[in-house]
């Protein structure tokens, strides 16, 4: 599905599987990315959608991880194996990652086991920008659903949008999930004003006061 010029979902219960998060791919130019992989159940779907957005002449170049659970990481090998792009990550969601730690990474709640995944870059400050063919590609640490849980930040068609994924939680012990952490984490993006909020399970928000209305609901705790 088209979002907006260069930018498609690719994946996610609608057109992969039901257990996968959203997967989103996006064009710079002659070269791409992609933000999280799903579980990897469904990989041959996702490879299909892609191929319908991206000519045969697009590389592939990175694969940006949100956080380390298993509906947006378990597929990750797989992406890395078919294209071949660097696979990214904060490194306090690594840790989990690179053991293959089934209970952190949720993958128990999907019945599954998180084989250890290698990762070609891991960051450690608040935030980095990427170069990616003709474009850029911001990642900012925005801990409390997991501790190295990220956002990324494109500008597309004019416009500002943002890869929160997993804005609306869920919380939980498992998860090494901190409250506080992840009230401020959606203050932060509040304050960025984006025009686009591309969500991990619950959909895209169009305009900047729909996208401020969405993340503010999260700041309840009642509603978590």
């Amino acid at each position: 599905m088209k979002i907006v010029e260069n930018l498609w979902q690719v994946g996610g219960a609608e057109y992969t599987t039901v257990e996968d998060a959203a997967v989103y791919l996006l064009r710079f130019g002659d070269k791409a990315a992609l933000i999280d992989a799903g579980c990897g159940n469904a990989n041959d779907m996702m490879i299909e959608n892609i191929s319908e957005a991206l000519p045969p002449n697009v590389a592939i170049e990175y694969l940006f991880l949100t956080h380390c659970h298993y509906d947006h990481t378990g597929g990750a090998d797989k992406v890395r194996d078919c294209y071949g792009c660097k696979i990214v990550a904060h490194e306090l969601d690594a840790i989990y990652l690179e053991k293959g730690d089934s209970n952190v990474t949720a993958a128990t709640w999907y019945g599954a086991r998180m084989e250890p995944l290698v990762l070609d870059h891991k960051f450690n400050s608040k935030s980095e920008t990427f170069q990616i063919g003709k474009g850029q590609l911001s990642a900012h640490h925005c801990p409390g659903h997991s501790p190295g849980s990220v956002i990324y930040l494109v500008d597309l068609d004019s416009k500002c949008v943002l890869f929160g994924q997993d804005v609306h939680g869920p919380l939980d012990d498992s998860f090494l999930s901190d409250r506080d952490d992840y009230n401020r984490s959606l203050e932060f993006m509040i304050q960025l004003n984006a025009d686009i909020l591309c969500e991990g399970h619950l959909g895209i928000y169009r305009g900047r006061q729909e996208v401020r209305r969405f993340i503010q609901t999260y700041l309840n705790p009642a509603k978590i």
